[in-house]
């Protein structure tokens, strides 16, 4: 059995739609998750990036690409009431609700997707987190030093790791990026002969070109 690294910021919908098609996209496939939270925003500042959300055409196009996704794949979404906005109370609540060194399970994840992208609410709206903290009912408080320490730490280690944006899926040290890249996983997990060549490391080493300078 093959165990999946899931990096993943509930900011993102693209983690929202990955996280649920993961499961029939992979059907019949042998395989372990591992949920590791981490700060998409930290991911952006390393990388020198904007999120999509922050670049005005790139951001109705996100929104519009996602919304027919959720629909062809048939998966409920609504936008939440603000967008970006600060995921930090629900990346620690999801690290809180397992004791330390420990990651969440898939029921705390789903609570958090659910919480940000089904119904339209505003996702740090006090009332609802609150209901949300009942829900997960977390084993630590996800405002103490321990917590924060450990999303920094993930966060790190998805940077030392080569991530750069969410959803991430690593296997085998290899990484697979994003909602469209479900099939791909599929079949590296089915063992693909085309993985085991020089196709992986090649396609990779793509020469640059012109540069562009800030």
């Amino acid at each position: 059995m093959k165990t999946l690294s899931f990096w993943f910021d509930p900011i993102s919908p693209y983690a929202y739609l990955a996280f649920e098609q993961l499961p029939q996209a992979l059907e019949g496939c042998s395989y372990l998750v591992e949920y590791r939270p981490v700060l998409f925003a930290g991911l952006l500042g390393h990388w020198g990036q904007k999120g999509p959300a922050e670049i005005e055409p790139k951001r109705a196009w996100t929104f519009r690409q996602v919304a027919w996704a959720a629909h062809s794949l048939g998966i409920p979404m609504a936008t939440p009431a603000q967008h970006p906005f600060n995921p930090l109370a629900l990346l620690r609540l999801a690290l809180a609700s397992a004791p330390a060194g420990a990651l969440p399970n898939r029921r705390v994840v789903e609570l958090l997707m659910h919480h940000v992208w089904r119904g339209g609410a505003d996702a740090n709206e006090p009332l609802r987190l609150q209901a949300l903290s009942e829900a997960v009912a977390p084993a630590r408080d996800p405002a103490g030093g321990q917590v924060k320490a450990e999303l920094r730490a993930l966060t790190e280690a998805a940077v030392a790791r080569g991530v750069f944006g969410v959803p991430a899926i690593e296997l085998d040290g290899r990484l697979f990026w994003g909602l469209d890249a479900l099939p791909m996983l599929r079949a590296a997990l089915r063992g693909d002969a085309w993985f085991e060549g020089p196709g992986w490391d090649a396609a990779g080493q793509a020469p640059p070109g012109v540069v562009r300078r800030a």
